[in-house]
């Protein structure tokens, strides 16, 4: 058996979400990609793959070995061109994922500029505020805002992002400007629920270490920062975001920043990837390109 053609097969299929479309987009016999998986998980003593008549998927240790066959056959294109004097030419495609909005202001001009240096590398760029899972979902690298739970990947810090409280100018002309939070509970506000479910805002003095939590009652709760900072802006009430998700408008002056005293510690950002051996050169280029980016713009804000 060739093992690393059985690779190339098992990651056709699970890319191509089934046997008949790997078959197809491969040019291989639908009969021939079929026997060389059963011949790899032969091999393995292991079931890579769950089939149904709709679709096939990993299981936990097939998600396992394609992540560790794509790193693998990754390192071999990278041996070939390297033996064929190609090494400073990288090529390949990568998948990436952040969060929609920051994605669209900070990594989109990012990755266009390392498009055009590096013009034989394809990216695609998956913009959600759901955190995608990197082996399941297929993914090279993505961004992360906020605290890391223990994991396996792989994180390098590029910067970190502040939480803030904004409000119009026209509100706090009508109701005053909070001077503490504790007198958010009789001030009108917007809730931007993903970031603060439960109703409570919390807030930290520069000087102290505990954490405080004060209860709103928001006129108008939404699920997305973009319309609880339009609300703001139309003077429904303050809103609790972060910074990059105002920072439009806090330029333009529809919105102001309150309580920056209070400001809890700024979230760290990270780039994350799976795997802790050699990158791919096209990872690795990728990463120091996309660390100088991401801490040359978050340290200018």
């Amino acid at each position: 058996m060739d093992q690393l053609e059985a690779m190339k097969i098992l990651l056709q299929v699970v890319r191509t979400g089934g046997f008949s479309a790997a078959s197809k987009q491969s040019g291989i016999p639908l009969a021939t990609v079929s026997r060389k998986v059963n011949e790899l998980e032969k091999h393995l003593g292991t079931r890579l793959l769950t089939r149904t008549t709709r679709k096939v998927a990993l299981t936990d240790t097939g998600a396992t070995y394609a992540a560790s066959a794509r790193r693998i056959l990754e390192e071999v294109d990278d041996a070939e061109r390297v033996a064929a004097g190609e090494f400073h030419a990288p090529r390949g495609d990568l998948v990436l994922t952040a969060p929609l909005l920051f994605g669209r202001l900070h990594i989109l001009p990012m990755v266009t500029a390392f498009l055009a240096t590096y013009p034989q590398i394809n990216i695609r760029l998956l913009l959600s505020d759901r955190n995608l899972h990197l082996v399941d979902d297929h993914i090279d690298m993505a961004v992360r805002i906020g605290p890391l739970p223990d994991s396996s990947l792989v994180a390098t810090r590029v910067g970190s992002m502040r939480t803030v409280v904004c409000a119009s100018p026209k509100l706090l002309a009508a109701h005053g400007e909070p001077k503490s939070p504790e007198k958010l509970v009789t001030f009108p506000c917007v809730s931007f629920d993903p970031l603060s479910p439960s109703s409570t805002w919390a807030f930290q003095r520069k000087d102290r270490k505990e954490i405080n939590t004060v209860p709103i009652e928001p006129r108008l709760s939404v699920s997305t920062a973009e319309a609880a900072v339009w609300a703001a802006i139309q003077g429904v009430g303050a809103t609790r975001v972060l910074h990059y998700q105002c920072a439009d408008a806090l330029r333009q002056r529809s919105l102001r920043t309150i309580l920056t005293a209070f400001e809890l510690e700024p979230l760290p950002i990270h780039l994350l990837h799976a795997g802790r051996g050699t990158l791919p050169s096209k990872m690795r280029l990728f990463l120091d390109f996309a660390a100088a980016s991401l801490r040359e713009q978050l340290s200018a804000r």
